[in-house]
């Protein structure tokens, strides 16, 4: 199926619309904004990682309050369960049945707080979910509603009573990014601003929850030239051998790739994705897929400067495949 030039148009009105509601509450931050719409279009999920007092979870509860949708905010500590995030079955005296009560995670759109200050086992909790869009409690699986969601927040700084996450959790994180200081006007607007304590609360419904689905069916739609994949394909290949990572791009992780490429470029209002789409979105996609080596990393080896590496080292395509 064909996406016509009037789909095109209002996907990308629309999508620009969603970037700049996001936008407006954390100022300055406008290409951080597209990523997340970009994520939550390609029905994936976003990881941000940044220095506490950034804008972090004040960018993820504009991207929920976006969408007329369910949200969720679970706060995570060492003491929370796993059933606090996927809910428990109790028994009801008065109908003498089992109930399922169920947890947060069964939003539309989830914030996990802090999700590197739970334990392993709570953090498990989010596996299923994640990549299957079903939980499972009791034997019984159930299904959460679409679109779903998870954007989650952790702090790189502070080790203390954290838990790294595991490579097969950070894998089905479609993508990870951080938000930064603003720069020096955005500061003084920001500042100029001071009186305003929760400017998430500005971001306002732009689309309902039914219309990201709708949106999500059409940037599927979205057409890739077989030149395009076979160079992410080398992309992966070449993450897999570079000297200074053990762990490369996984099937995954180039699935997650060409999905947000679609994405990307229907956007940008094109019905079609070129390399530079999959060069714009190197970093979201692989900088936490790649497991760098320890002693590289000791010497001061950088995710990001292997991912530079590796986009130098594969020749982008300049025509289509034959």
């Amino acid at each position: 199926m064909t996406i016509t030039t009037d789909q095109t148009t209002w996907f990308a009105q629309t999508f620009e619309r969603m970037a700049s509601n996001v936008s407006q509450v954390v100022l300055g931050k406008h290409h951080v904004a597209r990523l997340a719409v970009v994520c939550l279009l390609s029905e994936g999920h976003l990881l941000l990682e940044d220095c506490p007092g950034t804008g972090k979870t004040s960018l993820a509860r504009a991207l929920a309050n976006t969408v007329q949708g369910s949200q969720s905010r679970i706060q995570f500590t060492p003491d929370l369960l796993p059933s606090d995030v996927t809910g428990v079955t109790v028994y009801d005296q008065r109908t003498q049945q089992f109930e399922f009560h169920k947890g947060p995670v069964f939003s539309n759109i989830v914030l996990a707080d802090e999700i590197n200050r739970a334990s392993p086992k709570t953090q498990s909790a989010l596996l299923e979910v994640m990549e299957e869009g079903r939980v499972t409690v009791d034997g019984q699986s159930r299904p959460v509603d679409r679109p779903f969601m998870v954007i989650a927040t952790q702090n790189p700084i502070e080790q203390a009573g954290t838990y790294q996450l595991p490579e097969a959790q950070l894998d089905r994180f479609l993508m990870k990014t951080s938000v930064g200081y603003p720069d020096h006007e955005a500061t003084v607007a920001l500042l100029a601003d001071s009186a305003v304590r929760d400017r998430a609360s500005r971001a306002q419904p732009v689309i309902t929850a039914s219309v990201v689905a709708t949106m999500s069916s059409l940037a599927d739609q979205v057409h890739v030239d077989p030149a395009v994949l076979a160079y992410v394909s080398r992309l992966a290949e070449e993450t897999r051998r570079h000297r200074h990572v053990t762990l490369g791009l996984s099937v995954r992780g180039c699935l997650a790739y060409v999905r947000c490429a679609k994405t990307w470029a229907l956007g940008c209002g094109r019905e079609y994705v070129v390399p530079d789409d999959i060069k714009q979105l190197a970093q979201p996609i692989l900088s936490h897929r790649l497991l760098v080596d320890p002693d590289a990393e000791f010497a001061g080896v950088r995710v990001e400067s292997v991912i530079d590496d590796v986009l130098a080292a594969v020749a982008a395509p300049t025509m289509r495949a034959a």
